[in-house]
């Protein structure tokens, strides 16, 4: 049987282990403590980024979109934020699922697109092994 590769038809070590094409939900179980804000992204990257581009000589324009591009290195760390979620607000609860911070209902993210990647990688593995 071809094994299928995420990256296209590059080979794939086949070193005898069966794999299930079953898929099951991540379960995560928060802690009690709830984290603080801060300690929930490390932006340090981020704020270097937008820092240069502040003190740069490029257009309004630029700098408006180089920020926004800035803004994709700040590391989020999702068990703290699980951690927040289980702790906080309901409205903040509802505002963090649509960030996508947390997917506590599938269909709801399907609807959303979030795992739209998953279903072009499924369709392909399909498609690669019928």
């Amino acid at each position: 049987m071809k094994q299928f590769s995420m990256f296209g038809d590059e080979p794939v070590k086949d070193d005898g282990n069966k794999y299930t094409k079953g898929v099951g939900s991540p379960l995560y179980e928060p802690k009690n403590k709830c984290p603080d804000l801060l300690e929930l992204l490390d932006h340090t990257k981020t704020d270097q980024l937008i820092n240069e581009i502040y003190n740069s000589n490029v257009t309004a324009a630029e700098k408006s979109f180089l920020i926004q591009a800035a803004r994709r290195h700040s590391v989020f760390y999702y068990s703290k934020i699980a951690d927040y979620y289980a702790n906080c607000s309901e409205e903040m609860q509802k505002l963090m699922e649509k960030s996508a911070l947390i997917i506590i209902d599938f269909e709801q993210a399907i609807e959303r697109g979030y795992l739209e990647l998953s279903n072009k990688v499924v369709q392909q593995y399909l498609e690669h092994n019928e």
